[in-house]
C-alpha cells in the first residue's frame, strides 16, 4: 500500500486528505480493520515511536494511551497489586499478571482515565487475548501494534460495531534521518530526533543526594521517553513503572508542573480505600464512574454528596474525603520521579514537585538559575540529574 485515503484532515472541511510516502515506497503500516483518520495516524505513529523506544530502553513490554498527539500515560509491564487492579478497573480480568503487555496497558489506561477516554493505543509487542479483553470494554478509537494474535484480532474487530481502527506496523521500519513538514505552505526540514534515552543520561548528579536506585532510574527513563513524544512544554511524573501525571502543551513550565502534579496526586488518591470502596449503582457505566470519582476528589464534592443527588449514583452515601484527609494521605507519598523536557527556570517547580512526593528529578540543566533550582532540590533531599538533552516536541 503506497497511500491511504483519509475521510478528511484535522477537521471535516479539510479535504482531500491522505497519507503516503514521498519517495513512492510502500507505507510501513497495514490497516487490518476500520478506517483511521488524520488525527488517528498522528496519534498512532507518535505512540508507536514511544513504546518502541521504551521497550528498547527498559527491555520490558510497554503500552501507551494517546489523545490529541500526546500521551495520557505510558507504562511498562510490571504486575499490578490488588489495589491497583481495582483503581484501574481491571480486578475482574483473569490472568492479568500473567500478561506483562496487558499489565502495561491496564496501567497506561488506568492512570488518567478521563483523558484516556477515546484514546489511541500503542503496544510494543504482539497484542494478546488478555490485552484485547481490556481494550474491548473501553471507549477507544484504535490501536497500533507490530502483530496481533488471532484471538486478540477477533475480539478487537467486534468493537465499535465492527469499525474499530486496527493498524499493524512493520517493527523493522526505520524512517529517513531527515524529516519534513509544512506550515502555511512553508516546508520545514530537520534531522529526526534520534537521541537515545538510556541510563547514561543519568550519570550527572548535581545535588548532594546522588543515590538513584535501579527502579527509580527506570521511572526517570519512562518520564523522559514519555516527554520525548509529548507536545511541549511538558513535565512528567512517574512511579512504579508508569507515567502517573503528564502536563503537556503549556506555555509556562510551572503550569506544566502544576498540571502534572495535580494528575499524579489524583492517581495516588484514586488508590485510597475511600475511593476504592465507592459503592456505585449497577446502572453506572465505566465512563460515568471516572467522572464521578473525579468529582468526588475535587473541591466540588459537596455537590455530589448532597441529599437527593448521591442516590442517583451510589448504593450508599460515600463518606466525605476532606481536604485535610487528602493532604495527610498525599504527605506520605515519597519516591516519585520527575522529568522535564527543558530546564526548570525557577525553583518554584521543585517546590511544587516536593508537595507531590518527588524524590528524583531529571532535566537538561542550563538555566541561569540552575544554582537556585539545585538549592531547592537539596532542601528536600532530592537526587537531581542534569541530562544535557532537551526534548521539545512539536
Amino acid at each position: 500500500m503506497k497511500e491511504f485515503a483519509l475521510k478528511y484532515g484535522c477537521n471535516p472541511n479539510q479535504t482531500p486528505a491522505r497519507i503516503f510516502m514521498e519517495g513512492g515506497e510502500d507505507l510501513p503500516v497495514e490497516i487490518l480493520n476500520g478506517r483511521p483518520g488524520y488525527i488517528n495516524f498522528l496519534d498512532a505513529l507518535n505512540a508507536w515511536q514511544l513504546v518502541r523506544e521504551l521497550k528498547e530502553s527498559t527491555k520490558k513490554p510497554c503500552a501507551t494511551s494517546f489523545k490529541h498527539v500526546s500521551p495520557t500515560s505510558a507504562a511498562v509491564g510490571n504486575p499490578l497489586s490488588d489495589a491497583l487492579k481495582r483503581a484501574c478497573f481491571v480486578e475482574d480480568i483473569e490472568g492479568l499478571n500473567d500478561s506483562p503487555l496487558a499489565c502495561a496497558y491496564a496501567r497506561a489506561r488506568g492512570t488518567d482515565r478521563m483523558s484516556s477516554f477515546g484514546d489511541f493505543i500503542a503496544l510494543s509487542d504482539e497484542c494478546d487475548e488478555t490485552t484485547a479483553k481490556i481494550i474491548s470494554r473501553e471507549v477507544s478509537d484504535g490501536i497500533i501494534a507490530p502483530a496481533y494474535s488471532e484471538a486478540a484480532l477477533n475480539i478487537l474487530k467486534q468493537k465499535r460495531k465492527g469499525g474499530y481502527n486496527i493498524i499493524k506496523i512493520d517493527p523493522d521500519y526505520v524512517p529517513a534521518a531527515i524529516e519534513h513538514k509544512q506550515v502555511f505552505g512553508v516546508t520545514f526540514e530537520q534531522g529526526r530526533n534520534n537521541s537515545k534515552i538510556t541510563e547514561e543520561l543519568l550519570q550527572n548528579p548535581v545535588t548532594k543526594n546522588k543515590t538513584l536506585p535501579k527502579e527509580h532510574a527506570e521511572n526517570l527513563l519512562i518520564a523522559l521517553i514519555t516527554l520525548k513524544y509529548t507536545q511541549s512544554n511538558s513535565v512528567c511524573f512517574a512511579a512504579d513503572g508508569q507515567a502517573i501525571g503528564v502536563g503537556a502543551g503549556q506555555q509556562s513550565r510551572i503550569h506544566c508542573t502544576r498540571l502534572a502534579a495535580q494528575k499524579a496526586d489524583l492517581w495516588h488518591l484514586r488508590q485510597n480505600e475511600k475511593v476504592l470502596d465507592l459503592s456505585f449503582l449497577d446502572s453506572v457505566g465505566r465512563p460515568d464512574k471516572n467522572n464521578l470519582i473525579d468529582l468526588y476528589l475535587s473541591d466540588e464534592a459537596d455537590d455530589l454528596l448532597r441529599e437527593g443527588e448521591w442516590q442517583k449514583f451510589f448504593k450508599r452515601k460515600p463518606e466525605p474525603f476532606t481536604k485535610e484527609e487528602k493532604e495527610e494521605y498525599l504527605s506520605k507519598i515519597k519516591g516519585v520521579s520527575l522529568g522535564s523536557d527543558a530546564f526548570f527556570p525557577f525553583a518554584d517547580n521543585i517546590e511544587r514537585a516536593a508537595k507531590s512526593g518527588v524524590s528524583y528529578v531529571a532535566e537538561p540543566g542550563g538555566s541561569v538559575r540552575d544554582d537556585l533550582v539545585i538549592e531547592a532540590a537539596d532542601k528536600y533531599n532530592m537526587a537531581m540529574f542534569f541530562t544535557g538533552l532537551r526534548l521539545f516536541h512539536h
